[in-house]
């Protein structure tokens, strides 16, 4: 599971970056809210732990930022406010969760794990965009002209674009996701279940393109 963690104190974000990575999670960190926003405007992250009081742009900011682009992720706040004013504002303006400093990291870990279950079951058992729907249980793919049953790869890496489809998805994290850290396949294989992904789509005549953007992964766009 992979998370960005955005905390402008080094010792601090040293400090969990090291439990967060015992207890076996992928973790990206950022110094300031700036950093934080382009990260997750162009990765894809499981969770989100974000420090309010930040550099350069404060979390409550990015969290708007985020919400408002239509990103979904969940993000636990982190804060040494305690203010109830404070909370219900990171909460109003999207927050999953919120956690005062100081704080145990036994506590930090369940509200993790918290976030990133409620995403999971709340999941709808269909995803769409634009005339194209992902039937999440039969792992059908459809449009007003047709329909196909995906592979479970094709299926995964579909879900993973429709789930988020204004965050870009970058061909380590299909490989990490779909073929798992300990997979014998070429990076390679990505691009090819990309373009048969693409194939399906022209056949079925859907208004969703997979884009591409050199050096950085691939996300979904209605067109017109």
């Amino acid at each position: 599971m992979r998370l960005l963690l955005a905390e402008d104190e080094r010792e601090l974000s040293n400090a969990l970056t090291a439990i967060l990575k015992h207890n076996h999670y992928s973790v990206d960190a950022v110094y300031n809210g700036e950093d934080a926003l382009a990260y997750l405007q162009t990765e894809y992250y499981d969770g989100v732990i974000l420090d309010v009081m930040m550099p350069k742009m404060d979390g409550i900011t990015v969290l708007q930022k985020i919400r408002a682009q239509g990103n979904t992720v969940p993000v636990l706040i982190l804060t040494a406010k305690s203010d109830v004013d404070d909370r219900v504002l990171g909460l109003d303006s999207g927050a999953d969760d919120y956690l005062g400093k100081p704080f145990a990291a036994k506590e930090l870990l369940a509200r993790i794990r918290a976030v990133t279950r409620r995403r999971t079951e709340a999941a709808s058992p269909e995803l769409k965009l634009g005339n194209l729907t992902l039937d999440c249980s039969g792992f059908l793919l459809s449009t007003p002209f047709g329909s196909c049953r995906l592979p479970n790869k094709e299926f995964q890496m579909m879900e993973m674009l429709l789930s988020n489809p204004a965050q870009m998805i970058s061909t380590e994290r299909f490989m990490e996701k779909v073929w798992g850290y300990d997979s014998e396949s070429e990076i390679s294989v990505v691009w090819v279940y990309i373009s048969g992904l693409r194939k399906r789509l022209l056949e079925l005549k859907a208004n969703v393109q997979i884009k591409a953007v050199r050096g950085r992964g691939y996300y979904l766009e209605e067109t017109l």
